[in-house]
C-alpha cells in the first residue's frame, strides 16, 4: 500500500509509465479478442466468435433501450469498445500486482481517476459531437434553453456533473476493490499473526476472503462495464434523439 507511480518528464509533461504500460496492454488484449473473434467466421459460431456475437447482441439490447435503432444503429461498434474495453481494464489488477523499487507497475487502469475521467470526458464530447451532426447547430443550442430559458446555467452544470460522476463511479469502484485486495494480502504477511503458526493461520485466514472478495470484483468490474456503457448510450441519446 501507499505504492508511488513511476512518472518521468518528458517535453515539459509529466506521464504515469503504469498508466501507459496498462492501458496498451488492454488495447491490445481487446485487439486480439477481436482478431480472435473474427479470423474465420462461420455461420454456426464457437468459440471466440460465438462470445463477441453475444457481446454485439447485448450491446444492441443497451442500445435498444435508449434510443430507436435507426438512430442509435452507429453506436454499436463505440458500445462494444467500451464494453470490452473497461471490462479488460477492471479485471487486469485483480489476480496480482507488480510493484519495483516502490513503484506500482501493474494495476487496473480503471483505478487511476485520470484514464477514468478521461473516458468520461471522450464520451461527453462525443455526444455534443453528434448532437450537433444529427441535429445542426441551431436545433441543438436550443435544447440547452427547454423548457424553459432560466434552464441554460443547469444545463451546463448538468454536463459538468455528468462527466465527474461517469468518471468518478468507475474509478471508485474499482479502486476501493484493488484498496481491499491489498489490505487482504497484507494481512497474511503481518506480524500481528505469526504467532498463530509462524502466520500459516493468518495466511489461510486471508485467503479465503481474498478469493471470495475477487470473485465479487469480477462481478463488479463487470457491472462496472454494463454501467459505463449505458450511461454512455443514455447521454448520448439525450442529444441526438429529437423527443428527449
Amino acid at each position: 500500500m501507499g505504492h508511488e507511480a513511476p512518472v518521468v518528464h518528458f517535453l515539459g509533461l509529466y506521464f504515469n509509465l503504469s498508466n501507459v504500460l496498462m492501458i496498451t496492454i488492454s488495447s491490445i488484449i481487446v485487439f486480439l479478442i477481436a482478431l480472435a473473434a473474427t479470423r474465420r467466421l462461420a455461420m454456426k459460431p464457437t468459440g471466440m466468435q460465438n462470445f463477441v456475437e453475444w457481446v454485439v447482441d447485448f450491446v444492441k439490447g443497451i442500445i435498444g433501450s435508449t434510443m430507436d435503432w435507426q438512430t442509435g444503429g452507429r453506436f454499436l461498434t463505440l458500445g462494444m469498445t467500451l464494453l470490452m474495453y473497461v471490462f479488460v481494464s477492471n479485471m487486469l489488477g485483480l489476480p496480482f500486482a507488480i510493484v519495483v523499487d516502490h513503484e506500482l507497475w501493474w494495476k487496473s487502469p480503471t483505478a487511476d481517476p485520470a484514464i477514468t475521467l478521461t473516458l468520461a470526458i471522450l464520451v461527453v464530447a462525443l455526444s455534443h459531437y453528434y448532437g450537433i451532426k444529427m441535429k445542426g447547430v441551431s436545433e441543438y443550442g436550443k435544447d440547452f434553453f427547454k423548457p424553459m430559458p432560466f434552464m441554460f446555467p443547469l444545463k451546463i452544470i448538468e454536463e459538468f456533473a455528468n462527466t465527474l460522476t461517469l468518471g468518478l463511479r468507475l474509478y471508485g469502484n474499482i479502486y476501493a476493490g484493488e484498496i481491499l485486495l491489498g489490505l487482504l494480502v497484507s494481512l497474511g504477511t503481518s506480524g500481528y499473526v505469526e504467532s498463530f503458526g509462524s502466520g500459516i493461520i493468518g495466511t489461510l485466514a486471508a485467503a479465503i476472503p481474498m478469493l471470495a472478495w475477487q470473485g465479487f470484483s469480477i462481478f463488479v468490474g463487470a457491472i462496472q462495464a454494463f454501467i459505463f456503457t449505458m450511461l454512455t448510450m443514455v447521454y448520448l441519446a439525450h442529444k441526438v434523439s429529437h423527443d428527449h
